[in-house]
């Protein structure tokens, strides 16, 4: 496993704890849908939240608006749509982000960006 693999997986687990704490019910982690990935699904008082987390070493250097380009919230949207057939899901559905940073003094900060992006026609 590579540095930034490992880097990743911390940073989701950081995640999931902090969602938990939120009174989030974590439904799946790393739910795949052929080659497609979806880090966290959760649900969050009735709502079902796709969850995308990036985790960084040193300083906050991404504008929120560049954690996710399109292509990726494209292929996010096709795998989101692939599990809510599949479960048969009848609700509401919104895409967050977790921003999981280590600056460097051993301590970690979380930033949640809810609905960061919308699926589009």
């Amino acid at each position: 496993m590579t540095h930034n693999n490992r880097l990743g997986e911390v940073g989701e687990n950081i995640a999931v704890g902090y969602l938990r704490d939120k009174g989030y019910e974590i439904l799946e982690r790393n739910w795949r849908y052929g080659h497609k990935e979806i880090d966290i699904i959760a649900r969050d008082k009735g709502e079902l939240v796709i969850i995308e987390v990036k985790t960084r070493q040193g300083k906050r250097d991404i504008p929120p608006g560049d954690l996710v380009p399109i292509s990726k919230q494209r292929f996010l949207i096709n795998a989101a749509d692939a599990y809510i057939r599949w479960h048969r899901v009848d609700s509401d559905t919104r895409f967050d982000v977790i921003l999981v940073y280590f600056p460097g003094d051993g301590e970690h900060v979380i930033e949640h960006i809810k609905i960061a992006f919308y699926p589009t026609m």
